[in-house]
């Protein structure tokens, strides 16, 4: 069931709340964390889409705040879904219009759970410095999507210089079947690594942070290079026994090659919003492999500069 309220106020928000909770006996208030969702009309479908699949993993109340015209009148439309129709938690959608579209914060505090964590997330072009966001300062986690940005890496660059514990980018997380992937063929005898390199996309800021992620770890260099994509196509490492090599070029399967072994299959299928979106909730601590390579690639970015 589905109420809606249009032109509405947060206390009659709250009201609607309260006896939709004593209709259904209260199953709102069983959730792990509140997830505010920060979008525009275009994005807000398919955002509340991915929470609505995450909320299956974690038990969310989802607030997806939705900005409309920001020359019309101040108002509010709601639209209020009970638990189970979008999910196991309730989900409000509110369409804010004029300046309350410049100050979310004031809609969205008297409607957050007492002692509930709350998870900031713009799934279009978020903002430079989360943690000073209007938004942002109320949540424990705040989660970007550099890729949304006209200018990927520039974006990415640039919120790296602003980065506070709990900021987090899907760039990264992305990335967690390729670092997994290339951290297990660390696990098998291959010789010293001396360099390697990173084949993607130009502007796909998910291969500079895997190029930085091995820069770091492996303490060596690592060459960016462009592809037609999709996505990140390859990963070589250069070894003492010769190259160990990762190649998708489907976005699928991808092949690992060793020296002096047969090709082995492996699946690599890049990652949906969703998938993305429900690793980063299954942790409200700061990540700090994340921020150790964010800072990296903010220093690579400007040793770049510094030599062109």
């Amino acid at each position: 069931m589905t109420l809606y309220l249009p032109r509405t106020t947060t206390s009659q928000i709250t009201e609607a709340l309260t006896a939709e909770r004593h209709s259904v006996g209260g199953g709102a208030m069983n959730i792990v964390l509140t997830l505010v969702i920060v979008t525009d009309e275009a994005d807000h479908y398919d955002a509340v889409r991915a929470a609505t699949e995450v909320g299956r993993e974690h038990p969310s109340r989802i607030l997806a705040l939705i900005r409309r015209d920001p020359e019309a009148e101040p108002a509010i439309d709601a639209e209020i879904r009970r638990p189970g129709t979008s999910g196991p938690g309730e989900a409000l959608l509110l369409r804010l219009y004029g300046p309350l579209g410049e100050h979310p914060d004031s809609v969205v505090t008297p409607l957050l759970v007492p002692d509930t964590p709350v998870v900031a997330w713009w799934p279009g072009q978020g903002p430079v410095e989360p943690a000073a966001d209007p938004v942002g300062r109320l949540a424990n986690r705040r989660i970007t999507d550099a890729l949304r940005a006209p200018d990927p890496l520039g974006d990415l660059v640039t919120r790296i210089q602003h980065y506070q514990p709990g900021d987090t980018d899907l760039t990264w997380t992305r990335l967690t079947p390729w670092r997994s992937l290339l951290a297990s063929t660390m696990d098998q005898p291959c010789g010293w690594v001396t360099g390697a390199t990173v084949v993607g996309e130009p502007y796909y800021p998910s291969t500079d942070l895997l190029a930085a992620w091995l820069s770091e770890q492996l303490d060596v260099d690592v060459q960016r290079e462009e592809s037609d994509g999709p996505g990140i196509t390859s990963a070589t490492l250069t070894t003492d026994c010769g190259d160990i090599s990762i190649n998708r070029r489907d976005g699928r399967v991808a092949v690992l090659s060793w020296p002096n072994q047969p090709d082995q299959t492996v699946a690599l299928s890049r990652r949906r919003a969703s998938e993305a979106l429900a690793e980063e909730l299954r942790r409200l601590d700061a990540d700090e492999i994340y921020e150790s390579t964010a800072k990296h690639v903010g220093r690579l970015a400007n040793r770049t500069e510094a030599n062109a």
